[in-house]
């Protein structure tokens, strides 16, 4: 395997039939939530440079792409996917690292979140600093909760109003909350012994 992973752009249109087979062969395999996407969505993220692509030679590998919500406030981190052959390898973790970075770097002021059914991206999520949190503390645009609409789940999100569904919610803070001078932070005792 020679994987690499990229900012995807207009180079990786190519792909994005074959991302979106994927989305519904996993949902079709989990039988857990997986919004549906279409090609030309995933073709916008990629020319917009808001998505990371995974590719081994010209073989896809894995994708992820984020969306900005309440004019930047938040940014998810969305759409996970790591082709079944390639998985066992840390792929979607190198894959979710890139996209992290490419979400704070991109909008530095912006809290970065994720609703997940899958406890290792729930892992992956937690190793890049995020915290499960109720879905109240995120995004209450409606663009957002819109993309749920093909999950299986939707019924139950819509139910209890937006509040609550299968997944998990979790936030990172923004890369701006994130500078802390950590020497602020050390105590050192009045008294060492020596």
């Amino acid at each position: 395997m020679d994987i690499k992973i990229f900012v995807a752009s207009a180079v990786h249109v190519q792909y994005a039939e074959e991302i979106c087979r994927q989305y519904a062969l996993s949902a079709s395999d989990r039988g857990t939530g997986i919004a549906t996407r279409t090609p030309e969505y995933v073709s916008n993220k990629m020319e917009k440079g808001d998505s990371v692509i995974a590719l081994d030679g010209e073989t896809l590998v894995g994708f992820c792409y984020i969306e900005g919500f309440e004019e930047k406030k938040y940014v998810s981190n969305s759409g996970l996917i790591v082709v079944p052959d390639y998985r066992g390898h840390g792929i979607a973790m190198q894959i979710k690292q890139k996209v992290f970075a490419l979400a704070r770097d991109k909008y530095p002021k912006s809290k970065v979140f994720g609703i997940t059914t899958s406890s290792a991206v729930m892992k992956i999520n937690s190793s890049l600093g995020y915290i499960p949190v109720t879905y109240s503390e995120l995004t209450r645009d409606e663009g957002f909760w819109k993309g749920c609409a093909s999950c299986s789940n939707y019924e139950i999100l819509k139910s209890k109003e937006y509040k609550m569904c299968m997944c998990t919610a979790m936030l990172a803070p923004s890369k701006e909350e994130m500078k802390v001078d950590l020497t602020d932070q050390i105590i050192v005792p009045e008294h060492e012994e020596k």
